[in-house]
């Protein structure tokens, strides 16, 4: 089930969002795509842009979609020249078989699997792609599994990917099998933007403020007495981007 005040929670961290969350490597969205650019693609969930402006650099005609006003316009003035759609994964403002591709950078967990997939197959043109893509903290690093039992303590929730199962088969019949797989990528933090990255998360965002400041301690006690960080200004954290994507019959 999804739990929609944390879904709609995002829009007054628009801002934070767009600073402190990863992008998303090229290989990553260019498999999910599965079509040379310039196909046109929709991004469900846009947000603030960060899987846009990706698309963008690779060459393909992004239309994004965002249901979040305040999440629209920090995508608005911090992509120029495009305009993202008021819609959502179940009800996109587009006609039938107008896009090659439809892609959700870590939104899909948000999704109504069988009322998106049903949308997603009636925007799709034959042989065009559905897919998700979504970074996942690599927990086998000892810090980052700490870091994860932060959150988990303190937030609650699993840990770097605090959300549902991936996509998967049957969501309609008109969306073939699913395929999967995985490429890395890694970001350099400070002990500062470590923090201003979990505060972007639903469950930090929806917490109180003496939560949040417990939240903000303990990880500047991470950083500080982990042996893997403890003096050091910046270090980097890596991720698994992982991509499920199903074709249109």
């Amino acid at each position: 089930m999804v739990d929609h005040t944390r879904a709609r929670s995002f829009g007054p961290a628009a801002e934070a969002y767009d600073r402190y969350r990863p992008t998303y490597p090229a290989p990553a969205v260019t498999w999910a795509v599965g079509h040379p650019a310039p196909a046109r693609v929709v991004d469900l969930g846009a947000g603030t842009g960060k899987l846009t402006r990706v698309l963008c650099e690779l060459g393909y005609d992004v239309v994004p979609v965002e249901p979040d006003a305040q999440m629209r316009a920090r995508l608005a003035a911090a992509t120029p020249g495009l305009t993202p759609l008021a819609g959502s994964a179940e009800q996109v403002p587009l006609p039938d078989g107008s896009v090659d591709a439809v892609v959700a950078g870590q939104a899909y967990h948000w999704f109504d699997p069988p009322r998106a997939h049903a949308e997603g197959a009636r925007l799709l043109r034959p042989e065009g792609w559905y897919a998700a893509i979504s970074n996942e903290r690599d927990e086998s690093v000892p810090w980052v599994a700490a870091l994860t039992a932060i959150t988990i303590e303190l937030l609650g929730g699993r840990g770097a990917r605090d959300d549902g199962p991936g996509m998967t088969d049957g969501h309609h019949p008109d969306l073939g099998p699913v395929e999967r797989t995985e490429f890395r990528h890694s970001i350099t933090l400070t002990p500062e933007t470590l923090i201003g990255m979990i505060s972007t998360r639903s469950r930090y965002i929806t917490a109180s403020e003496e939560r949040k400041r417990e939240v903000d301690a303990a990880i500047r006690d991470l950083t500080t007495t982990h042996p893997d960080l403890a003096g050091r200004e910046s270090f980097p954290l890596t991720y698994r981007t992982v991509v499920h994507r199903c074709r249109r019959r």
